[in-house]
């Protein structure tokens, strides 16, 4: 499980670079992408990690491989934890704003926008956005770290 924890706040790490320094520089939907790339990994490793411990109190056989099974059993598996249903939820969102189509806006400015055609809404992932899921990330992984031991 720690290794699991070790690797999210790694992808952490990158994405504190991406949104600090990156996206400071160059401002471009490629590098919002990439944020929301490196955030979907850390929250995969969260995931993995809550399922290790599960695997560890014999409550299943196996931790999944695939990320929608592994997200689908944490589901199912923690009812009642209000965050752990958070971060499986914002897992999903994630990837699906990953795999929607999108339209470039403002780039090279600090406004940078990417509209994500996300089943029929429209979201907005911008600068502001991002940090604020980094931030959300970051809580998270704490959460995990505290909360499953």
């Amino acid at each position: 499980m720690q290794e699991e924890i070790n690797c999210a706040r790694e992808e952490l790490k990158r994405v504190d670079h991406l949104i600090y320094v990156s996206l400071k520089y160059t401002r471009t939907v490629d590098v919002l992408k990439n944020v929301i790339e490196r955030l979907m990994n850390s929250f995969g490793h969260m995931l993995k990690a809550v399922l290790v411990v599960a695997m560890e109190k014999k409550e299943i056989d196996k931790v999944p491989d695939a990320p929608v099974e592994m997200a689908t059993k944490a589901k199912e598996l923690y009812t009642e934890d209000k965050n752990v249903q958070e971060i499986v939820d914002f897992y999903i969102l994630l990837r699906k704003i990953m795999k929607a189509e999108y339209e470039s806006e403002n780039e090279y400015r600090r406004y940078v926008r990417m509209k994500a055609n996300v089943e029929g809404r429209v979201i907005d992932v911008e600068i502001d956005s991002v940090t604020e899921y980094y931030k959300k990330a970051q809580d998270y992984v704490l959460y995990i770290e505290e909360n499953f031991k």
